[in-house]
């Protein structure tokens, strides 16, 4: 690593735009460029020019990223995928063997718990599920046989909290690894690896890219050895970012900083009014004093983020109702982007949870705040509300 993208002197935005974006030596461009090539000249046999060979191993526009990446979280390590779930595969295999067993949260994205339910428990591993913004239920939830605690801190959709701190040494005395999804918090505003995490898993599709428009998902740790293991089953397995994706995630990730601010600042603003509100029960937002994990959040996030939940007095059909009436706010999956999306967790994104410990209450919409004019969303989410 270069002392650019290691050194603890330069602030979280200045990382942002430099770390791993080296000017072009060919022709000074500052922005890295897209190498879209499959393979490279040797310089003889066995004789790599830079370390490259293919690029499924190792390409310079991904290799920015990752390093980008790495800088940003904390870490020795950064490792870009296709997607955030392929990135998820990519560890669980190199963590776990069949008779191995995982804590699972008990909120988390429909597609990880998929993943678990449905691909990696038939070969052999299990799983089950706890309260993980409770120390003790995580604790009491753990078996001899336990290699992983995953959690999800802010969690989709619920936007529960989890005290990373007191989960890292809970799963630390198990000898289990802690694997954090930062996807909804980015590491601008929590940085986990500092808190006792093992590894760091981010939709890079998502506040990372921000803008809707690539696929992506990463890996950081901060432990040499697993780091290697991961480089391994990356390569081996072969789901990597491509080039043109990981160049549009490194795009998004230099203005990280100043969207995260503004989704933020627009989320709270919008929590406050839905609290008001009479059509709704009760708000899910982290930044909310009456949020069962606010101070917790206080503590280990720089801001509380641009995803807020809220519940419809009327039930399941006025929460799909108020779905179909926002305007400003598109009715769509996903999250992150710079655009406002709405949508019903049930039906849309957490379907696959359906009849599980993961269900969500029919009655839940979820946000993903923008950075539009704060004014113009309210005033959408009022009229959808009418």
């Amino acid at each position: 690593m270069t002392h650019e993208q290691s050194s603890n002197e330069r602030a979280f935005e200045t990382l942002a735009i430099h770390a791993g974006n080296t000017a072009d030596p060919l022709t000074g461009a500052v922005v890295p460029p897209i190498y879209q090539v499959s393979t490279y000249k040797q310089d003889g046999v066995g004789g790599l020019r830079g370390g490259y060979e293919y690029s499924r191993s190792a390409n310079p526009t991904r290799t920015a990223l990752e390093e980008n990446l790495a800088a940003l979280e904390g870490g020795r390590r950064g490792l870009a995928f296709a997607s955030g779930l392929a990135a998820e595969d990519c560890l669980l295999r190199t963590l776990l063997s069949p008779g191995d067993h995982v804590v699972i949260p008990n909120d988390a994205y429909g597609g990880t718990f998929r993943l678990f339910a449905k691909v990696v428990s038939r070969w052999g591993v299990e799983w089950s599920v706890a309260d993980t913004s409770d120390a003790a239920a995580v604790r009491a939830a753990l078996t001899p046989r336990t290699k992983a605690v995953w959690v999800e801190t802010p969690s989709n959709p619920l936007l529960g909290i989890t005290d990373i701190a007191a989960v890292a040494e809970v799963a630390r005395t198990a000898g289990a690894r802690l694997v954090v999804d930062n996807t909804f918090a980015s590491p601008y505003l929590q940085q986990p690896i500092a808190l006792g995490a093992d590894v760091v898993v981010h939709s890079t599709t998502k506040y990372m890219g921000g803008h809707s428009d690539v696929v992506g998902g990463a890996l950081v740790t901060d432990d040499a050895a697993l780091a290697e293991e991961l480089v391994f089953h990356q390569n081996a397995m072969g789901a990597v970012a491509g080039p043109f994706d990981a160049w549009l995630v490194l795009r998004g990730i230099k203005t990280l900083a100043v969207r995260m601010d503004r989704h933020s600042e627009n989320a709270t603003r919008i929590a406050d009014m839905l609290t008001a509100h009479p059509a709704v029960s009760q708000v899910l937002y982290p930044g909310l004093p009456e949020h069962a994990g606010h101070e917790v959040a206080a503590k280990q996030m720089k801001a509380f983020g641009g995803m807020v939940s809220f519940r419809l007095k009327a039930g399941e059909e006025a929460a799909v109702d108020v779905c179909n009436r926002a305007q400003l706010f598109t009715l769509g999956e996903s999250l992150g982007g710079v655009e406002s999306l709405i949508e019903h967790p049930g039906r849309m994104t957490h379907a696959s949870v359906a009849g599980s410990a993961l269900e969500v209450p029919g009655d839940l919409v979820r946000l993903s705040v923008g950075i539009e004019s704060g004014d113009d969303l309210l005033a959408d989410l009022k009229q959808a509300l009418a």
